[in-house]
C-alpha cells in the first residue's frame, strides 16, 4: 500500500501507540524521533469512551508552553495524509487544540497542545 503522507504530525503521547494508530488511521505509522522545545508536559482525565477504548489509558500527557526555553517533549513526527489528520482531530477530545510548531530537529509539524 502506497500512502501519499505529506503532512507533519508530532506525537508525544497515545498517537504512538500501535493500536490507536491502527483504529484511527487503519495502518501502522513509522516516524523519527524529534522534541518540541519549550514545552513541558502535565496530564488530563480523560472522559471520551471512544479515545478511552482505543487507547486504553484514563490519563493523556497534553504539552503546555513552559517558562524555561530549555524544557523539552520528545515524540516521534509522523508523515501522514490529509485524511489522516481529520481521524486523529477527530481522535483528539475537546482538552486539546491543534497547532503548528518548529520541532528541534528544524521541522514544521502539526501537533495538540492544552486547549
Amino acid at each position: 500500500m502506497t500512502v501519499n503522507a505529506s503532512v507533519l504530525l508530532f506525537s508525544y503521547g497515545t498517537l504512538q501507540l500501535p493500536s490507536v494508530q491502527q483504529s484511527s488511521f487503519g495502518r501502522l505509522l513509522s516516524g523519527e524521533e524529534d522534541a518540541m522545545t519549550g514545552y513541558t508536559t502535565s496530564m488530563i482525565e480523560i472522559t471520551d469512551p471512544e479515545v478511552l477504548r482505543q487507547s486504553g489509558q484514563r490519563f493523556h500527557p497534553v504539552v503546555v508552553p513552559s517558562s524555561n526555553p530549555d524544557d523539552e517533549v520528545k515524540g516521534t513526527v509522523f508523515a501522514i495524509t490529509d485524511e489522516e489528520l481529520a481521524a486523529a482531530d477527530a481522535y483528539e477530545v475537546d482538552d486539546y487544540i491543534r497547532t503548528e510548531v518548529q520541532l528541534k530537529s528544524g521541522k514544521r509539524a502539526w501537533v495538540y497542545v492544552k486547549a
